[in-house]
């Protein structure tokens, strides 16, 4: 019955292999975790990226051409 034997190739000790065989839920409470985690952080940066202004996205060069510069410099710059 040992399951987790494949762990000590990456490091874990007797011990940890014994626990792990022991109480296996453990092991799926981990990987659980570090799912959520997973898709938290995945579902946060989809939220941060579709609520960016226009402006604050980078926007595509064109081929051939420099872009115009960026900043206050238009018609309405104060004088």
């Amino acid at each position: 019955m040992a399951k987790f034997d494949f762990l000590r190739s990456v490091g874990a000790t007797k011990e940890a292999v014994a626990v792990l065989n022991d109480q296996p839920f453990l092991f799926t409470n981990l990987i659980v975790v570090l799912v959520g985690l997973g898709v938290q952080a995945a579902l946060l940066w989809y939220i941060h990226y579709a609520t960016l202004k226009p402006g604050q996205k980078k926007k595509k060069e064109k081929k051939g051409g420099a872009a115009a510069p960026a900043g206050r410099g238009g018609d309405n710059a104060r004088k």
